[in-house]
């Protein structure tokens, strides 16, 4: 994942961050909406991962003004299709909830606790699109993260194991379909973009090659290479996801 330039403001790359989606937002306001508050959001999972309590502070802060402004315009009439969502104005304060928390455990230099604090944001998000049926490109690197997380927690435990190698090969086979689809499902505005197609490229072969290493039955390059999986997700998901 990219630092943020010493000469630019966090303000200047939040709107870079937000301004590479801008046209992959959904039609109605509430979505899209919430995918403008998600720029800011992704700087404060990046920030908090990061080391920087300052920082951290700063984007967290961001983050949270962005997201008051969703409770303040919609939190007591939302737009269609959320306006039918039972459970619209719970996941509103679990969303704030969780930035509060995630604020508190930075001010105490709790910056890992803070990180996956911050992931939760994450899920409400997408379970709130889920109920309604709305499905963002935000939804397919989700998808890809969960079972990333999956590789990257249980791959080197299932290499230990009787039939390891072949049980983490099934995981990588979901892996690599997951990264297709980010490709597959990408909107026209993405797939014209170089960088957007170079970040996916990045992505996909970093899956290539722990597919080799494992087909190969090479238990020191699977490991090199499930070590190498996080970073090109992780740049990809700072400004596109």
């Amino acid at each position: 994942m990219r630092s943020i330039p010493r000469s630019m403001s966090l303000a200047a790359f939040i709107a870079l961050s937000i301004g590479s989606g801008a046209s992959v937002w959904a039609a109605d306001p509430v979505t899209d909406a919430m995918q403008q508050a998600y720029g800011p959001y992704r700087v404060a999972l990046f920030r908090t991962n990061s080391g920087s309590v300052a920082e951290s502070q700063q984007a967290i802060a961001q983050a949270q003004a962005t997201w008051s402004q969703i409770v303040s315009q919609f939190g007591s009439k939302p737009a269609a299709p959320y306006d039918r969502d039972t459970k619209f104005v719970a996941s509103l304060s679990e969303v704030t909830a969780v930035y509060a928390k995630a604020a508190d455990e930075v001010s105490k230099n709790q910056l890992s606790n803070a990180h996956e604090t911050l992931e939760r944001a994450r899920d409400v998000m997408a379970e709130m699109r889920q109920r309604n049926n709305v499905i963002v490109f935000s939804d397919h690197m989700n998808a890809y993260h969960a079972q990333m997380e999956h590789v990257l927690i249980e791959g080197v435990k299932l290499m230990d194991q009787p039939q390891g190698l072949l049980q983490l090969l099934a995981q990588v086979g979901a892996l690599e379909y997951l990264a297709s689809q980010m490709g597959t499902q990408a909107p026209a505005s993405l797939t014209s973009n170089p960088e957007f197609m170079g970040s996916l490229k990045a992505v996909q072969q970093s899956v290539a090659d722990l597919k080799a290493a494992l087909l190969a039955q090479d238990a020191a390059a699977t490991k090199a290479a499930i070590g190498k999986i996080k970073g090109p997700y992780s740049k990809m998901f700072l400004k596109f996801g």
